[in-house]
């Protein structure tokens, strides 16, 4: 038989010799003999999950990826208003693609959930009995951010051509006497600006291409400089309205073969070509027209229109990939349709005056671009677990809340969280840039409550692989709130 000896602590205690411990209350017990022993320690108090939040964070003071950082920290509860629990939650930090939290919930605001733009494919003149078209034919764009991008459910710039070509030959025209005008009033021209202020290229495997038109693209496969080791990657800023193309430096590499980012002209051109293969000749040329009307003003006729899919698939897509490309689109459609100018800088002004509708806190804040590719976009975690409560009890919550990845299972959060607690649990947008990466949105606790947190790490040590790390440690205890 064993017998269970329970160990507590108690003072230090001199005892003479030949004084027997059996019977004494502050010694363990001796068994008789033909007995075995079993020493019971008692285990320690297990910390609360405030308690082990604390410690997470209180152990990122000397952890060699952390040590150095800039970084906030905060986890609110929307409903009691409060905050739970906190570190450096006022700094100004870099928040990278937490950004497109702000861009793509104020299109949804100010479009509705289930908007979709329209391209419509129009002609002028008129169509003699030889099927010749004493016209233009028109491309009529109104700012589509997923135009071509066979993204979000949007047709690639193929089958659009497909469809426009085959709708010309329905309507019995065999030859166009005029040019090929692509309508793009809504795309500002900037011939000043080359590169966006501070740009930063994180470490992605995409060129990036700005919404615009690029004239007299030939939409065949391109041929760039490409890096000689995978780990120093380069990028290529190609400007709208200009026949620039600006590098990060001057590098010797390999040719890379790639499809540049669809631009409206793309459509034009290749609609030209794709008429031209059918056996229908246009005798002018693709014009491009950047400003309202012109010398375009004649009357015309709808071929047929094509209709994006809704926002909330766009936003969809553009939280759970990360998309910059779109996410910039949307910002400069959004200032157009509030402002009538397609610009950053009308996007901007937008979306300023749409966060100080929403009692936005402006302190420590500023909005750079619509991807947050920007190291100038700075703001503070406080501003965002208030600005990602207050959309709790807006129309379009659902479809917004559905757009973020979720850990372990989706998007790019797909690699978090597989091994934890807060497996399914964390909905949230990720930033990523050089020595940048961030964390924003809600988490479902156990107990039922979704809570709001904002995590921003600045210039950190380390692999990307390790600060995941850390924060996953951090956000951990919040699981069990």
């Amino acid at each position: 038989m064993k017998k269970f000896v329970k160990i507590t602590t108690v003072s230090t205690m001199l005892l003479p010799l030949g004084v027997c411990a059996q019977n004494n209350p502050f010694l363990p017990q001796i068994p008789t003999s033909g007995e075995s022993v079993v020493i019971e320690t008692p285990t320690s108090t297990p910390l609360t999950p405030e308690e082990q939040l604390n410690s997470n964070i209180a152990s990122m003071f000397n952890d060699p990826v952390m040590r150095n950082a800039q970084w906030g920290f905060v986890v609110y509860d929307p409903k009691k208003k409060k905050i739970i629990n906190s570190y450096n939650e006022n700094a100004s930090l870099i928040p990278a693609s937490t950004t497109k939290l702000l861009t793509t919930e104020a299109a949804m605001t100010l479009f509705g959930k289930d908007y979709q733009w329209v391209t419509q494919l129009e002609h002028s003149g008129s169509i003699d009995e030889q099927g010749i078209l004493n016209g233009n034919l028109y491309i009529v764009g109104s700012g589509d951010p997923s135009l071509g991008t066979g993204r979000a459910g949007a047709a690639t710039y193929g089958a659009l051509v497909s469809d426009f070509v085959r709708s010309v030959k329905d309507l019995g025209i065999k030859r166009v006497k005029g040019d090929i005008v692509l309508k793009t009033a809504v795309f500002k021209s900037n011939k000043t600006v080359v590169l966006p202020a501070n740009i930063v290229w994180k470490g992605t495997k995409e060129y990036f291409v700005p919404v615009g038109s690029t004239n007299d693209t030939d939409p065949r496969q391109e041929r760039l400089l490409g890096r000689k080791n995978p780990e120093d990657q380069k990028f290529v800023y190609l400007s709208p309205f200009t026949q620039e193309m600006v590098y990060t430096e001057n590098f010797g590499g390999i040719a890379l073969s790639t499809k540049l980012p669809a631009t409206p002209a793309y459509l034009a051109n290749g609609l030209k070509a794709g008429l031209a293969k059918n056996g229908i000749i246009t005798e002018g040329k693709v014009i491009t027209q950047s400003e309202p009307e012109q010398n375009f003003s004649e009357e015309r006729k709808k071929i047929m229109a094509y209709q994006s899919p809704k926002l909330e698939d766009m936003v969809y897509f553009i939280n759970q990939t990360s998309n910059n490309h779109m996410s910039e689109a949307l910002l400069k459609t959004t200032g157009f349709y509030k402002y009538g100018d397609f610009s950053l800088e009308t996007g901007r002004t937008m979306m300023n005056k749409h966060l100080s509708k929403k009692m936005f806190d402006f302190q420590g804040f500023n909005y750079a671009d619509g991807s947050g590719l920007s190291r100038s976009n700075v703001v503070t975690p406080i501003s965002q677990v208030k600005f990602l409560s207050s959309l709790m009890d807006e129309k379009h919550f659902d479809s917004y809340f559905k757009s973020l990845p979720i850990g372990g299972q989706t998007g790019t959060l797909k690699s978090m969280f597989r091994n934890s607690d807060s497996f399914g649990q964390v909905f949230a947008k990720t930033g990523t840039l050089n020595k940048v990466k961030t964390l924003a949105g809600y988490i479902k606790t156990k107990s039922g409550k979704l809570l709001t947190f904002s995590l921003l790490i600045n210039n950190y040590n380390g692999s990307v692989g390790q600060v995941k790390q850390k924060m996953e440690k951090i956000l951990a205890p919040i699981i069990d709130f």
